[in-house]
């Protein structure tokens, strides 16, 4: 379902190739940006490269299936017409892949059923009295590029044409990483933990596929190396996406240096392929009613739309289950709708824990008062982040009112490079005010950008057209 989305989103897109969208962000409207030469420049570059898969494509008997053979399919079918070069090129990568794991998936015992009894290990005892060193045959795939360059639809569109019958899982990293700390919590007092997890979640599933993949928290670096080291001796294969080159997965983060073997590892056991492209495909949309309200003093304005979303049901203090037995106070709720002041979520201490256990309960969250992000609230601005990821995975709608516009509310969020680059001020007193509150942050400066592009998608047309049929259908 979500690359059925994702690929009406692009579909949309590519109809209509120059990039004229606006959005119902209050005094923000995109200026539309020429695109003649660019799209000139990709008719040249397309259709060669687009022609050069399907060859390939029609060369081997393997390649039948498929993400690139699905997405010819759609073109032939006329569902799709030919996206950017960049996509095709990563979509090439994605069919050697495939055809890969189809060669060799009885060596790489993908088959859940297929796979011999006496070479399926029954949880931790079996793992632990018969102890297994396999390297899969087949390396994986890490995908990285800039925001809205389709890593997700791609990989949805690789997993859905996978068989039914194979040990696979496709899962956010953020979720992934709870799940993984939830199974660790389960099997305290073991001796090696990890070693334990790796075993269950490798039995559960051989490709392992994980969407936006970031390292930003101190307790998931110190245990990717060892968790993966044995991922990957059990015959696992990972197939990620991220924002970030391997090198420059948590760039500044505490006691990096026990985080460097993980890079080593990844790119030793992945092929490592970098989508480029100049359009955020998520942008690409013409909101006429959105929820993003700008402006102070709006929190009444808020409440009214909120109360016309929840209809006649009355709106009470709820309470939702998050991980390891935790829950989370919602101050009003009603008909899959929370509501909440900005700091009830991103000033105390939660996480995607708890903004995951919202999302199962609720499908629309009111936020009042999101605030411009700096230097004095970076610990709110991660928090804020990690809560536009997980309302982005669960498809869920957004009200809000906010002090600016996305771009404007992380205006002084830059990374090292950025502050490097930065032109000096002529005037040291005006340097020293408009720098009072720059933060100087990596991760932050780099996650910045997916956010405003998600924070723009959520508010568009489409989105919430997409949202209100879901919310029929079920």
């Amino acid at each position: 379902m979500r690359a059925a989305r994702s690929l009406r989103s692009l579909r949309s897109a590519l109809h209509n190739p120059v990039h004229n969208y606006s959005t119902s962000f209050v005094k923000c409207r995109s200026t539309p940006a020429p695109a003649s030469a660019y799209n000139a420049q990709l008719s040249t570059i397309l259709c060669p490269v687009f022609m050069a898969f399907r060859a390939l494509s029609t060369d081997s008997d393997v390649n039948k299936a498929g993400p690139l053979v699905e997405y010819e399919r759609r073109i032939a079918a006329g569902d799709l017409v030919d996206g950017d070069a960049c996509q095709v090129g990563t979509l090439g990568k994605l069919q050697r892949l495939y055809d890969e794991l189809v060669v060799s998936a009885d060596d790489c015992q993908l088959d859940r059923y297929a796979t011999p009894e006496k070479t399926v290990r029954s949880g931790w005892f079996w793992y632990r009295l018969m102890p297994q060193s396999s390297y899969s045959p087949v390396k994986g795939l890490y995908l990285y590029g800039g925001v809205g360059t389709g890593k997700t639809m791609l990989m949805d569109l690789f997993f859905d044409q996978l068989p039914s019958n194979w040990r696979k899982k496709r899962i956010h990293f953020h979720d992934f990483m709870l799940n993984v700390h939830s199974r660790l919590q389960k099997h305290k007092g073991v001796s090696d933990p990890l070693e334990v997890v790796a075993g269950e979640i490798s039995d559960e599933a051989i490709l392992l596929c994980l969407d936006e993949f970031m390292v930003t928290d101190v307790a998931d670096a110190l245990i990717l190396n060892r968790l993966f080291r044995h991922l990957f001796s059990n015959g696992v294969i990972l197939v990620a996406t991220s924002n970030r080159a391997p090198d420059n997965l948590y760039e500044g983060g505490l006691q990096r240096d026990l985080f460097l073997p993980f890079i080593s590892t990844l790119k030793e056991r992945c092929v490592v392929h970098e989508i480029g492209s100049s359009t955020d495909y998520r942008k690409l949309t013409s909101a006429e009613q959105g929820f993003y309200l700008i402006g102070k003093d709006l929190s009444s304005l808020l409440q009214e739309k909120f109360k016309q979303l929840i209809g006649e049901q009355d709106i009470a203090q709820q309470e939702v289950e998050v991980v390891m037995g935790r829950t989370l106070k919602v101050p009003m709720g009603a008909n899959g709708c929370a509501y909440f002041p900005f700091d009830e979520l991103c000033d105390k201490p939660l996480g995607a824990a708890d903004y995951f256990g919202l999302f199962k309960s609720f499908h629309t969250l009111a936020l009042e008062g999101i605030p411009k992000f700096g230097l004095h609230n970076r610990t709110a601005a991660y928090r804020f982040v990690t809560l536009v990821d997980v309302m982005y995975e669960n498809r869920a709608r957004l009200l809000c009112t906010a002090e600016g516009s996305p771009q404007e509310l992380f205006k002084n969020i830059v990374t090292i490079s950025d502050a490097q680059h930065t032109a000096p001020r002529t005037s040291s007193r005006s340097r020293r005010s408009d720098d009072s509150d720059l933060c100087v942050d990596n991760e932050l400066g780099f996650a910045k950008d997916r956010t405003i592009s998600r924070l723009t998608e959520m508010n568009s047309k489409e989105y919430l057209e997409q949202h209100a049929e879901e919310r029929q259908l079920s």
